[in-house]
């Protein structure tokens, strides 16, 4: 079955693109209907919502989801560089997806960023195994949504990006150390080949937390960003 997604080159069949936009159709559509779960569940515990808020509050937050990952996607496509073997510094393209975790909580964080990385293997489809994908993309990805966990606390936005890119970077390492070693260039330090795979996911990841960090800090940002969330949370 593996075969048949994926071509002795490492990239998607037919079948295996087919595939992936399914999952995705299926991802998105179990997003709406947790959305409205998650609605009618606050309806029901005594929210002064009238008959028929609940479906339009659920309807907002997928909106604004879908927003989330489109705009990732397509900052992903400026790339202000890129590695030779996988990796690039983006137009913060990671952090729509940090947004949407501290806008609506841990679970629908994990869930946009799971689909976003879905795409992103449709986009760039790299194939050594089933669980080097998991690593690469799939639960790398994913671990954008551990952002929610600091939407409450003070500064929650800068502190849920930077435990978002630090959780991403541990999958990509260690992706990197299971399926990654042999391309280790020969002039990298020898005494250091155990920390290779840190030192690579994390330089780029790192460059573009950074980058991400000085924008979100501006003044005016921090504002438009702050308005948006009320608008998103309505």
């Amino acid at each position: 079955m593996f075969q048949m997604l994926v071509n002795s080159e490492g990239g998607l069949t037919t079948a295996g693109y087919v595939t992936c936009i399914v999952v995705g159709v299926i991802l998105f559509l179990l997003g709406s209907v947790f959305a409205r779960k998650g609605t009618q569940n606050v309806n029901e515990n005594g929210s002064k919502a009238k008959k028929g808020i609940g479906i339009a509050v659920g309807t907002n937050q997928l909106v604004f989801c879908a927003m989330a990952i489109a705009l990732a996607v397509v900052t992903s496509y400026l790339k202000i560089f890129s590695l030779p073997w996988g990796g690039s510094v983006t137009l913060c393209s990671m952090l729509f997806i940090v947004l949407v975790a501290n806008w609506y909580g841990v679970q629908t964080g994990i869930l946009v960023g799971l689909t976003y990385g879905i795409l992103q293997f449709i986009q760039e489809p790299y194939v050594l195994s089933f669980f080097q994908v998991c690593c690469d993309y799939i639960l790398a990805f994913a671990a954008l949504g551990v952002a929610g966990f600091f939407a409450k606390s003070s500064n929650g936005l800068l502190k849920g990006y930077i435990a978002a890119v630090l959780a991403r970077g541990a999958f990509h390492a260690l992706g990197g150390y299971l399926y990654w070693m042999s391309y280790m260039p020969e002039n990298f330090p020898q005494a250091l080949k155990s920390v290779y795979p840190i030192v690579y996911n994390y330089s780029y990841l790192l460059a573009e937390g950074v980058l991400t960090v000085l924008v979100i800090s501006i003044p005016a940002v921090k504002k438009a960003l702050a308005q948006i969330k009320r608008i998103a949370t309505a």
